[in-house]
């Protein structure tokens, strides 16, 4: 069994499920830790946390019909398999707790989610980097790949830390905060003081004669990291927003670079830990050319494996173990997170698991598909910019490798539209091909009968 296995078998088992505590007991005993681990880093009295341990491994041990304590909890539970009746149990559970608790996958999964599906180790490592002082995590990924609901875990782990976090959305200013790099910069401290719910004393550290970037840093230190009594993660999210602006772009991102080099010399300065997001790889602008932002802990964000579907599709109360149902999804929308999630939530979201696969994936590329409202915002998009619609009609129409400008591609990419590895680019799945090729022309703008087929 794996420890996923494990997490459900209980919850279906067990009249009153599992609390909180003794689901992140079993996952940490999972990875290893030890009871005095458990309760320093979940916060609970240690005392506590080994009684109910003990509850869970008896209940294990009745499963397993052999005994099982933290020291043997993995080695042993790992060599078990699900009995038919057990999988059973857990296929009945998962078919009631999706009547009941099926989301439309139209926001980031929230904490509370049974759809949520890790990554290892992934989240394992964004944990550790978050706890490291002066820490900077930079997470990339394409659109609909999960970044948000990352975060929602990883601005949880630091709230039940004692940290305190600030998640700030540069989509969300208007346009004429890029007006300056003095604005901009102004309007980030000021944002960032009142979600620490700080009041804004700008006018107390900034000072013309030294420039902007000095002035924030001043106020970072002098002001946020010393009244704060304990780390700052600080969250800038939707940073492409700001790769529009590659002057302000520059100066941010060289100024995030000089507080992560700080922190390794100035202690206050590694009360503040970064978690840098973005679609598309993170480029400082110059003169000259264009260099790649090389600092902290990459993490990327894959598409799902075989082995994640199936186990988002048993979420959903459908047994695809022994089916050719995920490959055939998998030849359509590959592993992208969303595009998975719609599917599911269509075959299972009329109240009986009665929904036709094949019936969706040959309406999927149509617009009588489920993909089709979101498909059709892209080509809305393409028929504005011809130099990108041309570039992503090659890539459809190419039957290995298309070479791209650099720019394009990165945009291409940060869409979800386009898979990226060096400088080659393919299509990101099955789907886009089929239908982008219904609405796209080389070398012309849509025209007004081809959009109004959209609607």
């Amino acid at each position: 069994m794996t420890i996923d296995e494990v997490v459900l078998l209980l919850k279906a088992s067990q009249a009153t499920g599992l609390t909180t505590l003794q689901e992140i007991i079993l996952r940490y005993s999972w990875e290893g830790k030890t009871h005095t681990n458990i309760a320093c880093e979940a916060h609970y009295d240690e005392e506590s946390v080994r009684k109910i341990a003990a509850h869970l491994w008896q209940l294990l041990s009745d499963f397993c019909k052999e005994p099982i304590n933290q020291s043997n909890f993995r080695h042993t539970v790992e060599n078990h398999r699900l009995s038919k009746a057990h999988q059973q149990l857990v296929k009945e559970f998962n078919k009631a707790a999706t009547a009941i608790s099926l989301e439309f996958p139209s926001s980031p999964v929230s904490l509370n989610s049974r759809f949520y599906i890790p990554r290892p180790p992934i989240e394992e490592l964004a944990y550790a980097e978050m706890a490291k002082p002066g820490s900077l995590i930079c997470i990339k990924a394409p659109k609909k790949m999960g970044k948000s609901s990352l975060i929602l875990r990883l601005v949880a782990c630091a709230d039940n830390q004692g940290f305190r976090t600030v998640t700030l959305d540069f989509q969300k200013a208007d346009k004429a905060v890029f007006a300056t790099l003095d604005i901009f910069l102004r309007w980030f401290c000021t944002n960032v003081s009142q979600e620490l719910q700080l009041e804004p004393k700008l006018n107390d550290y900034w000072d013309e004669d030294m420039g902007s970037k000095v002035s924030c840093s001043i106020y970072f230190h002098q002001y946020l990291l010393s009244v704060l009594e304990t780390p700052f993660v600080l969250v800038l999210n939707k940073l492409d927003s700001v790769f529009e602006y590659q002057e302000i772009a520059r100066e941010l991102l060289t100024l995030v670079r000089s507080w992560n080099e700080r922190s390794k010399e100035v202690e206050i300065w590694q009360k503040l830990r970064l978690v840098l997001v973005c679609s598309t790889e993170i480029i400082i602008p110059t003169k000259l050319t264009q260099l790649p932002f090389n600092i902290g802990l990459p993490i990327k964000l894959p598409p799902f494996t075989k082995e994640q579907i199936q186990d988002l599709a048993l979420r959903h109360g459908l047994d695809w173990t022994n089916s050719k149902n995920v490959e055939s999804l998998m030849a359509m929308v590959g592993g992208y997170p969303y595009l998975l999630r719609l599917a599911f939530y269509h075959l299972v979201g009329k109240g009986g698991l009665e929904g036709d696969l094949e019936q969706l994936l040959q309406q999927a590329p149509t617009k009588a598909g489920i993909y089709h409202e979101y498909l059709k915002q892209f080509v809305l998009v393409l028929q504005d910019e011809p130099e990108l619609q041309n570039a992503f009609y090659e890539v459809i129409n190419a039957t290995n490798y298309v070479q791209l400008e650099p720019a394009l591609a990165c945009k291409l990419q940060s869409m979800g539209l386009i898979n990226l590895e060096s400088d080659r680019s393919t299509v990101a799945c099955e789907l886009y091909r089929l239908y982008f090729r219904q609405y796209l022309n080389k070398s012309e703008s849509l025209n007004n009968n081809c959009v109004e087929q959209l609607f």
